[in-house]
């Protein structure tokens, strides 16, 4: 409300002193919006309600049966994905917005519970056998697919996530996922691999403006993947980890001059904080060495 102007209009004789009092009065009540209270309340009700199935289900699984309970989960990403392909708006290269206020959450649940069916399948009738890639890869297209179909950043984190699982699953040897063992270079590889990609992607969205606004999700996601991957091959592979320092610093440097262009602060200190980690590793190396002493 313009205050301002009634002020004026009351200085001048034109708005008595009751009304203006009123006036004030009306101004200092404004409504204030709880549009975020909402959506996290909405949000923890759909993660409430993924992790209260499968309670339900893990404590009477004797009682219920297994195709009763796939029945279910089925029945329930079936009808979300139905009523979500019934109420979207037309698709669009550019961000489209969601119809309306249950629209996202919905979505939300169908591929939660989309992905507790593949999982629940392959963990009770292994039906993908030993080949666990295909376990995630299907999932994978399914949410990469509903991410740009529907416009939905949390499904794309989430179909991200599931790439980062299959590319994982799909690099490394079945006798290392037997035992464990995630200390393999492979792993690295496959994370240097992973954010470059991701970091490739972010470009490309940007560049032929496909769905520009997923490039904050992939660069995220890149950038953390590329550093942590750096930080880890340092650790990994001490007797060159000067050789992956310098690929830290030429990824800080890239992140600086891309944080400074687009003008991101949280870009910006992510670097800060990633580089201040290498350069205190190397730091460390190189005292320990003057002192003549062993990294345990």
């Amino acid at each position: 409300m313009n205050t301002q102007l009634f002020e004026q209009l009351h200085n001048e004789g034109l708005v008595t002193d009751s009304s203006f009092e009123k006036i004030k009065e009306d101004d200092s009540k404004q409504l204030f919006s709880i549009h975020w209270e909402i959506k996290t309340l909405l949000y923890l009700g759909v993660l409430l309600l993924s992790g209260g199935l499968g309670i339900l289900i893990y404590k009477n699984i004797d009682t219920i049966g297994h195709q009763a309970i796939l029945t279910f989960i089925a029945a329930v990403f079936a009808c979300a994905f139905y009523y979500c392909g019934k109420t979207k708006l037309p698709f669009s290269t550019a961000k489209v917005e969601s119809p309306n206020v249950y629209f996202d959450y919905v979505l939300l649940l169908g591929c939660l519970t989309f992905v507790s069916f593949i999982a629940y399948l392959q963990f009770q009738y292994n039906v993908f056998g030993t080949r666990y890639g295909l376990a995630t890869f299907f999932p994978m297209l399914v949410l990469f697919f509903s991410a740009y179909f529907f416009d939905h950043l949390g499904v794309l984190s989430l179909a991200i996530t599931n790439l980062a699982a299959w590319i994982g699953i799909t690099v490394t040897p079945s006798q290392l996922l037997l035992v464990n063992d995630f200390n393999s270079s492979t792993i690295i590889y496959s994370g240097l691999f992973l954010g470059a990609l991701l970091i490739a992607l972010a470009f490309i969205s940007k560049q032929k403006k496909w769905k520009h606004h997923f490039e904050f999700t992939y660069a995220n996601f890149g950038t953390h993947v590329l550093f942590i991957s750096c930080l880890s091959a340092m650790f990994q592979f001490d007797s060159i980890y000067l050789v992956w320092f310098l690929l830290l610093a030429g990824l800080a440097f890239f992140s600086y001059t891309r944080s400074m262009q687009t003008k991101s602060f949280y870009f910006l200190l992510v670097t800060t904080l990633y580089t201040y980690i290498g350069i205190s590793y190397v730091a460390i190396r190189f005292l320990v060495s003057i002192g003549g002493y062993d990294m345990v």
